[in-house]
């Protein structure tokens, strides 16, 4: 029973090392946007709906629902947002999922939202890794 914990462990640990090694070297390391929302004035609630509708488009597409973090203290924003970055296949077929849904779908998607914000900045980043994974992709 011993020697079957020590060679599933040892097995475990390769196939983590080999994954993070494949994963950190990479040609297209995993990318999110990093969204930075400051909501108009009395225009909370709406965006957090606009953004669950965002993320009820992504579902019906297949696409990964974005994580979103409300602010406590500090700086002037309302909601942090990280979301993948998305395909052109991916956005038709987001645009086709608000369609069928009988919501707004392209460039209409931004003039609704603008409707609940004061500002936003969206970046574009590598990610998530560990630090030993962005080491990595160094050599």
């Amino acid at each position: 029973m011993k020697y079957l914990m020590k060679y599933a462990a040892a097995a475990a640990a390769g196939a983590i090392a080999a994954t993070s090694i494949a994963y950190a070297q990479a040609a297209s390391p995993p990318r999110a946007i990093i969204s930075i929302y400051h909501a108009a004035p009395g225009h909370q609630q709406a965006l957090l709906e606009w953004l669950a509708q965002q993320d009820r488009i992504a579902a019906a597409a297949g696409i990964p629902a974005s994580q979103i973090y409300a602010h406590t203290d500090g700086d002037s924003w309302d909601y942090l947002m990280i979301a993948p970055v998305t395909t052109d296949a991916q956005d038709q077929a987001a645009d086709a999922a608000a369609a069928k849904m009988g919501l707004p779908s392209g460039p209409k998607v931004g003039l609704e939202l603008r409707k609940h914000i004061q500002s936003h900045t969206d970046t574009y980043v590598v990610g998530p890794l560990t630090a030993a994974q962005m080491l990595d992709r160094l050599k």
